[in-house]
């Protein structure tokens, strides 16, 4: 009889998946509404979020990637359509 391997559930690990939700969610509202006030901490908490690891890691690795996306698309659309950056 064989079982898996036991993994201990740890607060880091739910604050990670937290911090990477919340950072996933303002970078897509940064993408819409002033991407130079928005992103920058979206992107902070994603990277706090990837350092903690844990079992939401992919998810943090997904908000750092979706955060510089958002970043680079939002400023150039507000540069574009001459909408404020701050």
């Amino acid at each position: 009889m064989s079982s898996g391997p036991v993994t201990e559930e740890r607060p880091a690990d739910a604050i990670a998946g937290l911090l990477a939700s919340l950072s996933l969610f303002a970078s897509l509202i940064g993408l819409a509404y002033r991407p130079a006030r928005l992103i920058p901490f979206a992107l902070l908490l994603a990277v706090i979020a990837t350092g903690m690891g844990g079992r939401h890691s992919r998810l943090a690795v997904a908000a750092v990637a979706t955060g510089g996306a958002c970043f680079v698309v939002g400023m150039t659309v507000a540069v574009i359509t001459n909408n404020p950056v701050f």
